[in-house]
């Protein structure tokens, strides 16, 4: 999880109404323990709900109701008169129903799959799954309307009363109570959107044409946009697996949900004029990423008419208390059912304590005006690089008044009115500032178009530099910015000197995003960080400032970059880029050389001017903002960069001529219910003969920090190469094995596997190029002779924020050629994740 989530807790609060009739409670039986998945409705109605693994429930609707069922099979149903509309913390009994007990058995573990009617019309909606939906048709269109809502929940006296809302009492006029879990709540934040839908089955593409948007006062900080956007993904109930927050949920239509469910075939009655069966579902074991709930299915065409999925309280992940889902189909005729309504909300908390008070994220969709069979122009669906309309961001109210699919009830409205309000509020304003500091790293100063930071990046340290302060700052004007400059000065008080950077880049045409950059930067390095160079003429490797490590980080070096490129995306996530850069490179340490040979003696500076064309290639990319700089919404998808660069002699009598060829490939997959594997390809070559600056150093990592894509256990420099390929595979279960051990499972540990892998070769005219005799130089030497690899074994999720990994050298551990080779090591990583 990133930053984002921080800032949703950091802000989200409320406003609200009364419904007609609210009830909640829990169910016992005789033995007084707790009833889970019960049965509890409304009586004579389809509106109901199931108890918890606590036996808990809430219930309400807007109509008034005058008494309830409550029912579990096994058991004697109870119908329970309701004397007052509001009708809180109630308790049920529930009986042993004798007449039935040797027809019924009741599980809670392996549940047999023989002459269960439950499990015989889960294959039906197996069989018939392809047959529902907009795959019958050729084309498909629809609109939609999306609302997303966030409000801080367990609203109390406490709360009211707490430093935290002094001055801004007014947010606690009205105050509602969810009908999911019945807690109160505050809504902080709204967001609108109406589109139309666009889909053509027979090659695949989709396409949604915005045409309004509105929210309720967070516009400016494209980082609530952002994490909105991001939190809710569209998702098919009749997939195998179901992913929110970066995990996968097996879902209860899953062909392996027989083996992760218990089914129970409890009810039946007609809706909408089709007789459905209800069946309730819930999970065999816990701490799994499962849900319980029920659904409704109908009886010929075996379609899901309704369905709801609340997600168990011990599954593995952090800071969601509660998810619950619900989705409604229309029936257009015998065979065809589509998406009429789906409703999700999230109980965000630090804790998954009953009385935690957390954040409720909701979203609700509506789909309506279908049509279907309309043939399109197959160029119609390619996305266009810049879509960007003002107008849509800025509908008035007759718009949303003719689009709303679904009328915003009295606290909703209030919301808009409310946070006008509450934007005036100093405190609050202070408050929302120092939310964007942590979210984006960069101090804001309103009265000038100017932010300092990155704050992160102000202390460093290194053998060379020793302490090292940094001061830096940008342009800003908004999000949407056609261009920026940026620029840092640094000073080390250990060798005396001050560095710099500034960078600026433009964004000359919108459609094709053509982006002119360019810069200088002086400072110290870390070269060989990772083996594609970055194009970021102001980087920095947290090799380079890292407070402690495995060794000596004294193989820095001094560096003169200057940059200028250009760049255009003439499709959507196809980035081609041309780079002319010439820097110089020098040793920034007594210990450490960077000499080489030359036929009039020996160098110890590399001047060099070159040249780079790159590809860059993002599938399914989602990015947010239209200005010179973008963020990225989403991280399931592949990274595809290949880049050719020339060194040329000839040009500002540069020292070498080289070319070199590269390749990467980094590719996220998620492997269904076993977790997420991540593998990184990369080869590369240089061709002609270059000193050790410019050849490609197998990246080590002598901190104590997990740094994906390095080695563990190589020391920089360790291995240098001018021909390399390199493999890492890296795959998190996401607590699939330890949720199987019972000592281990109410820990919500993650296991982690790691494989990385490197050959290279380095040519005799290369070793000797770089071999002066200098008592300082580096040894060159590449795994040649066989692949070096090594491995890890690591725990994540260790109090929710920290992982360990315990890494192996496979290899090159000879005593004689390689005595200070590090066999074992162990390195760890904080971060936030659901």
């Amino acid at each position: 999880m990133r930053i984002r989530l921080l800032i949703a807790f950091f802000f989200f609060g409320i406003i609200s109404t009364i419904a007609q009739t609210k009830v909640s409670g829990y169910v016992f039986d005789e033995f007084n323990e707790p009833v889970s998945f019960a049965n509890v409705i409304f009586k004579g109605s389809t509106i109901g709900t199931i108890t918890d693994e606590n036996g808990r429930f809430y219930l309400e609707s807007d109509e008034t109701w005058k008494a309830l069922t409550v029912s579990f099979i096994g058991y004697e149903t109870l119908n329970v008169p309701l004397e007052k509309k509001v009708n809180y913390n109630l308790k049920f009994t529930l009986k042993e129903e004798l007449g039935e007990l040797d027809q019924v058995v009741i599980t809670t573990g392996k549940q047999s799959k023989k002459n269960n009617p439950a499990i015989d019309l889960l294959r039906k909606i197996w069989e018939h799954k392809r047959k529902n939906g907009l795959n019958l048709y050729k084309q498909y269109e629809y609109d939609k309307y999306e609302k997303v809502e966030f409000d801080i929940n367990t609203i109390d006296s406490a709360l009211i009363k707490s430093k935290l809302f002094r001055g801004m009492e007014f947010v606690f006029n009205e105050v509602d109570t969810s009908r999911v879990t019945g807690k109160t709540y505050l809504p902080m934040f709204i967001n609108e959107a109406v589109s139309r839908v666009y889909g053509d089955n027979i090659i695949n593409k989709e396409k949604e044409v915005l045409k309004g948007n509105k929210n309720s006062g967070f516009s400016d900080n494209q980082m609530v946009i952002d994490f909105v956007n991001d939190l809710y993904s569209d998702y098919n109930v009749y997939d195998n697996y179901l992913k929110f927050f970066d995990k996968s949920f097996v879902s209860p239509l899953s062909k392996t949900g027989i083996s992760t469910y218990n089914y129970v075939l409890s009810d039946s009655t007609f809706i909408d004029n089709k007789w459905c069966y209800n069946i309730i579902y819930y999970p065999r074991r816990k701490n799994e990423l499962t849900f319980k709930g029920d659904f409704w299915v109908a009886d010929t065409t075996y379609a899901i008419k309704e369905i709801n999925l609340q997600a168990s309280k011990s599954a593995n992940i952090n800071w969601v208390k509660e998810i619950y889902i619900e989705q409604e189909f229309e029936v257009l005729n015998d065979s065809l059912f589509l998406v009429k309504r789906d409703y999700m909300m999230s109980d965000f908390a630090f804790n998954k304590k009953e009385k935690s008070r957390g954040v409720y994220g909701k979203r609700t969709t509506l789909y309506d005006n279908y049509t279907f069979d309309k043939d399109l122009d197959d160029k119609f669906y390619d996305q266009e690089v810049y879509n960007y309309d003002k107008d849509v961001y800025h509908r008035g109210d007759a718009f949303w008044k003719e689009n709303r699919m679904e009328a915003l009830n009295k606290d909703e409205q209030g919301v808009y009115k409310m946070l006008d309000t509450l934007k005036t509020v100093k405190k609050f304003k202070q408050l929302y500032n120092l939310g964007s500091i942590l979210a984006s790293g960069y101090i804001e100063f309103n009265t000038l178009p100017l932010d300092y930071g990155p704050i992160f990046s102000t202390f460093g340290f290194n053998e060379v530099e020793g302490l090292r302060l940094r001061a830096g700052g940008r342009t800003y004007f908004g999000r949407n910015d056609l261009w920026r400059l940026e620029g840092f000065v640094a000073y080390g008080f250990e060798d005396n000197k001050f560095k710099y950077g500034i960078s600026g880049k433009w964004l000359l045409d919108k459609k094709s995003r053509l982006i002119i950059s360019g810069g200088n930067r002086r400072d110290v390095e870390q070269i060989g960080a990772s083996l594609t160079t970055s194009t970021d003429v102001l980087g920095r490797s947290l090799a380079s400032s890292s407070v402690v490590g495995t060794g000596a980080n004294d193989k820095l070096t001094s560096i003169n970059l200057t940059s200028l490129a250009i760049e255009a995306e003439p499709w959507r996530n196809v980035i081609f880029r041309l780079g002319g850069n010439y820097r110089t490179l020098e040793s920034a340490s007594p210990t450490f050389s960077l000499d080489y040979n030359t036929p009039t003696g020996i160098e110890s500076e590399i001047k060099q001017f070159e040249t780079s064309l790159s590809m860059s290639f993002f599938p399914k990319r989602k990015m947010t903002g239209f200005g010179v700089e973008r963020r990225v919404a989403n991280d399931d998808f592949a990274r595809i960069f290949a880049q050719v660069t020339r060194g040329d002699k000839r040009v500002f009598d540069s020292d070498f001529d080289y070319t070199k060829v590269q390749f990467s490939y980094i590719q996220p997959w998620q492997i269904g219910g076993f977790g997420r594997l991540t593998t990184t390809v990369e080869v590369g070559k240089t061709f002609g003969e270059v000193p050790l600056g410019l050849l490609s150093v197998i990246p080590g990592n002598q901190s104590y920090f997990s740094i994906y894509n390095t080695f563990s256990q190589l020391d920089f420099y360790e291995f240098v190469s001018d021909t390399y390929a390199s493999l890492h595979l890296e795959h998190n279960f996401n607590g699939r094995i330890f949720s199987r051990i019972p000592l281990l499972r109410k820990l919500n540990l993650r296991e982690i596997i790691s494989v990385r892998s490197v050959w290279g070769e380095i040519s005799d005219e290369n070793i000797l190029l770089n071999t002066t005799g200098n008592p300082n130089e580096v040894p060159l030497a590449a795994p040649s002779d066989k692949m070096y690899y090594e491995y890890s074994l690591g725990v994540g999720n260790i109090f929710k924020v920290f992982r360990i990994d315990f890494n192996f050298r496979g290899n090159y551990l000879d005593e004689v050629d390689y005595p200070d080779a590090r066999k074992f090591g162990v390195t760890g990583t904080f971060g936030f994740h659901f």
